[in-house]
């Protein structure tokens, strides 16, 4: 996931692997009581930043520049394009933006997951506040966005048998 790319490549988030037992009890209280949330043998949170300051711009232009050898003037120019475009907007639109950057990780740890033959349960049916409180995200700068639940199925899930209901190709991809 530390490869997955997001706008700018300002990477808005963190992932949080959830081993402990009782923290799991009590984030699937605040997920409609899904069981995958104790039962998988990876809970993973994914949260995005609540805001994205000049202060986070200007962090991330220095590590690239460092890492990518480039020139003072070029960095600037970038972190210029990037402030620009942040602060055109309000904070609850750069947390939007964050969000949705999550989503690219989280699509982007399903299909790695799938080439590895591991079944993944993108989350949305949780309480992302009561997520936040047992996580002691409040203050930190992050939020939870989306859980992903990740493991082997069970011999006896008896939804692994089902045929997969999607809609036909013609019925979701339009070709203009």
């Amino acid at each position: 996931m530390i490869l997955t790319p997001s706008s700018f490549g300002l990477q808005p988030w963190k992932f949080l692997v959830i081993d402990h037992a009782e923290t799991r009890e009590k984030l699937c209280a605040e997920s409609w009581g899904q069981q995958q949330v104790k039962d998988a043998s990876h809970y993973i949170v994914l949260t995005a930043r609540t805001d994205l300051d000049s202060h986070d711009i200007e962090t991330w232009v220095k590590h690239m520049a460092s890492v990518q050898n480039t020139p003072d003037e070029s960095a600037a120019a970038y972190e210029g394009v990037v402030k620009g475009f942040a602060n055109g907007m309000t904070q609850e639109a750069r947390h939007g933006w964050n969000t949705r950057q999550v989503y690219i990780a989280l699509g982007q740890l399903m299909a790695t997951a799938a080439m590895f033959g591991i079944d993944a349960c993108p989350m949305e049916g949780i309480n992302p506040a009561g997520y936040d409180q047992i996580l002691n995200l409040t203050g930190t700068g992050y939020a939870t966005a989306v859980a992903c639940a990740i493991g082997y199925r069970a011999e006896d899930d008896k939804y692994a048998k089902l045929p997969k209901a999607r809609f036909s190709h013609t019925h979701v991809i339009q070709h203009i």
